[in-house]
């Protein structure tokens, strides 16, 4: 990807990126990426067995302001919550679901990936 906007985005595409990678690389099949409405965005929708997905992918640069898990709060989840309400509904999705959150942070020269399934709950 060349780096051709400002450097939060470009740093935010990179660590979709690289969580789309993992995920896949254990088993999450891709459906949709960014999803968007009026009620929020969710960063991937993804598949995994007969069940539904839902990743918000966090980045922190800089882990003195908290991890990035740490970054979503509760004003996030309920928007997240919502926009999963609203993709379910226009999309018949009559199956299990959950959210997931990737962090990703640099650590002793990588990338540092955790994976919290089943984050928090809204169904």
């Amino acid at each position: 990807m060349k780096p051709d906007g400002p450097a939060h985005l470009v740093a935010g595409r990179r660590a979709e990126d690289e969580a789309l990678a993992y995920l896949q690389a254990h088993g999450l099949k891709l459906i949709e990426r960014n999803y968007r409405c009026r009620q929020g965005e969710i960063d991937l929708v993804m598949e995994e067995g007969n069940g539904l997905v839902f990743v918000e992918v966090r980045y922190r640069a800089d882990p003195r302001y908290g991890s990035a898990l740490e970054s979503v709060g509760g004003r996030k989840r309920t928007r997240l919550i919502a926009a999963a309400s609203h993709y379910l509904a226009t999309h018949r999705a009559d199956r299990p679901a959950r959210f997931d959150v990737i962090g990703l942070q640099p650590e002793d020269g990588k990338i540092s990936t955790q994976w919290i399934k089943n984050a928090f709950s809204a169904f």
